[in-house]
């Protein structure tokens, strides 16, 4: 039996620099960061370069967010020109500049609406439609079993559970008991995709295992360490831990994202900034002893040479 294995979509992470180091080492399915439909509809620059994909991250979906059933239609024509694999609905981003304005997880306050965007996408374009939600917006209102059956019937293809409330944001640990009622439930025949704290090997087999979900899609514990997709998938197919590679195989993979990420921006100091966040969380720097300094240096460097030069120092020294 095959168990896939997702790229989630996140803002400022999922562009096409890290989704095709994430395929490089085995991920299923990528996903673009999320894209607003409004602007989308105003033809804004930075937003329609969002919609750039190529053929290597095939299969590649393209998320959109929105609070207006006819400008997330209008959207969703306009991503359909991209020609994705499929156009993603984001009712799950928990961030106040989403969220507050209605948007993302913001719709889970208004179902109505939620469906009728819904509605509206899926009889707008003619790719598949699917949607990444949350259970539901707070600890009262866990709703996402009623839900799964409702979004089923407006037509879409897939679902996507996060096992967290809105206003849990990421704290907390995901419950994916209500992910697993809702892949159970007999009247559910879509494919349910689980998310929410899917951080090693172990983790992946547990939620195909005891919840039965079509999928599992890995966001954070991505962050600096795309061979993760690598680890779980060696693990699925064989049930064995693959060895930590070595350091200096860890740092060429983060010197591949920092001059992709360079290429896709286009300057050298933004790209640097824009991959910080990997350099920050990647596994290849946990437990290295006395790293405080190094670090502060690294997550301070502002040219491609400085980055790399020392990184070179870290694997002299810790490799």
């Amino acid at each position: 039996m095959f168990f896939p294995l997702y790229l989630a979509p996140m803002e400022d992470v999922t562009d096409p620099a890290f989704r095709m180091l994430c395929k490089q080492f085995g991920a299923d399915r990528v996903y673009t960061e999320f894209v607003n439909a409004d602007a989308l509809v105003r033809d804004v620059k930075s937003t329609m370069r969002k919609l750039t994909i190529s053929d290597e991250e095939r299969p590649v979906a393209i998320q959109i967010y929105g609070r207006e059933p006819e400008s997330m239609a209008q959207a969703a024509r306009i991503v359909e020109q991209a020609a994705p694999d499929i156009i993603d609905l984001n009712f799950g981003c928990p961030v106040k500049k989403v969220a507050g304005k209605g948007a993302g997880a913001g719709l889970l306050r208004d179902i109505p609406k939620l469906l009728e965007i819904t509605r509206a996408v899926v009889s707008s374009v003619s790719l598949p439609v699917t949607v990444k939600t949350r259970l539901g917006w707070d600890e009262q209102s866990k709703n996402i079993v009623e839900l799964a059956e409702q979004l089923q019937d407006c037509g879409i293809s897939e679902l996507t559970i996060h096992g967290r409330t809105r206003s849990q944001m990421y704290s907390g640990d995901a419950d994916w008991t209500l992910i697993g009622e809702v892949k159970n439930n007999p009247r559910i025949h879509i494919p349910i995709i689980g998310n929410g704290d899917v951080n090693s090997p172990q983790r992946a087999a547990e939620c195909f295992e005891r919840y039965g979900v079509d999928a599992v899609m890995i966001g954070r514990a991505s962050f600096g360490h795309p061979w993760i997709f690598k680890e779980i998938r060696h693990y699925l197919d064989t049930g064995e831990l693959l060895p930590a590679p070595p350091l200096s195989w860890q740092v060429d993979i983060l010197k591949q994202h920092v001059s992709r990420s360079i290429e896709w921006i286009g300057d050298e100091r933004k790209g640097i900034v824009h991959s910080r966040r990997h350099f920050a969380a990647s596994v290849a720097f946990k437990g290295l002893f006395d790293f405080k300094q190094t670090r502060i240096r690294l997550l301070q460097a502002n040219t491609r040479q400085e980055v790399f030069d020392i990184m070179d120092e870290i694997v002299e020294k810790w490799g």
